[in-house]
């Protein structure tokens, strides 16, 4: 299983991920990854930051979990969230917040 931090999918930026939808496969790119610094009042020790994926605009994801596979980091289940999009691709954004 693959590790989901900010340092892990930075490695993996501008590389494909398989998304399952339905009958099909919808493949997305992982465009940034974001972290966040943490505010004066928060705990120190969480994980924060968001994953910017680009998809073909012929196929809009709705917002929900979907099963992605990546040649890297195997399969895993993100939310993923269409937060834009234009004739040529739909951006999605995911978010992480946790504890190491």
């Amino acid at each position: 299983m693959a590790i989901l931090t900010e340092k892990e999918f930075s490695k993996h930026v501008g590389t494909t991920f398989h998304a399952k939808f339905d009958e099909r496969e919808v493949d997305l790119t992982l465009a940034e990854v974001k972290g966040y610094m943490p505010e004066p009042t928060e705990e120190k020790k969480m994980e924060r930051f968001s994953l910017f994926f680009d998809g073909p605009a012929d196929a809009v994801l709705p917002q929900q979990s979907f099963q992605l596979r990546h040649e890297a980091m195997g399969e895993l289940d993100i939310f993923l969230v269409p937060i834009s999009s234009d004739e040529k691709r739909v951006r999605y954004e995911a978010v992480f917040n946790f504890y190491r």
